[in-house]
């Protein structure tokens, strides 16, 4: 199921013996363009405290009643380590934090990918504690929210601004994302695929795309209320020029985007 991001907001995540909180943000992983961690806003249970879940713990996704179940119980998200949520997550903090739920570094696994999402292997082929020695500094998390605004550079010029994203409800991959085109084109928004991203400058806060602004411009538009359907999405494609993303092998067409310095 295709949703638009801003839905995940909201959202209660429930443990094995109770409710943890709700959904504030998320981190995704700027190569694979896949959901690492949601944010999730504890409340008056933990000080207002906000603590990452990866969607590896979700059990079970109840979209209509807006609420994912995890395999975790509160005791160890209470004794999770503490992350200050306002700053870049490092690979350090990233490893303390699978060291603690017994989750591989999925950094230093050759991940299998299903349906466009790297799942680590399970915890016995990878101990967390050696990863920990092995981690890098460089990490490749990124806030939505920090990333929300970006400039969108198709390849002859500025063709609008990044405003959210569309993600598969089942795999956690960023399907979409979703552009505001209103200084061209007044209340028209499209969808581009991470896949066609050529590089992305966090320092200039810009996204360049391999797609020409005309192309762009002719895209089907983008209507957040309506449901994304496979019709939808081949006329999307079809309009790009571009297969489509089930056609690929091993749904790996999200390429790895390449990240200026």
């Amino acid at each position: 199921m295709l949703t638009n991001a801003t839905y995940l907001k909201g959202l209660v995540i429930r443990a094995t013996d109770g409710e943890l909180g709700s959904v504030d943000d998320f981190y995704f992983d700027d190569e694979t363009w896949v959901i690492r961690y949601l944010t999730v806003d504890t409340g008056g249970w933990l000080d207002a405290r906000r603590v990452l879940i990866s969607p590896v713990a979700v059990t079970h996704a109840d979209w209509p009643a807006r609420r994912l179940d995890v395999a975790l119980t509160r005791k160890q998200v209470e004794n999770s380590p503490d992350v200050n949520t306002q700053l870049p997550v490092s690979r350090q903090h990233e490893a303390a934090y699978n060291v603690h739920y017994g989750y591989p570094v999925y950094w230093t696994q050759f991940p299998t990918f299903v349906g466009g999402l790297a799942i680590p292997p399970p915890p016995d082929e990878a101990d967390g504690s050696d990863g920990v020695q092995r981690e890098s500094t460089d990490s490749h998390l990124r806030s939505a929210e920090a990333v929300r605004g970006y400039h969108i550079e198709a390849t002859d010029g500025e063709i609008g601004h990044l405003e959210g994203f569309v993600i598969d409800g089942e795999t956690w991959a960023i399907r979409y994302i979703e552009v505001a085109t209103r200084n061209w084109w007044p209340g028209k928004k499209v969808l581009l695929s991470p896949a066609w991203i050529e590089r992305v400058s966090w320092e200039e806060s810009k996204v360049y795309i391999s797609v020409a602004r005309e192309v762009i411009r002719d895209a089907p538009r983008y209507v957040e209320s309506l449901p994304i359907t496979r019709e939808y999405e081949d006329r999307l494609f079809a309009a790009y020029g571009r297969p489509p993303y089930w056609t690929q092998h091993m749904d790996q067409a999200v390429h790895s985007p390449s990240r200026e310095k």
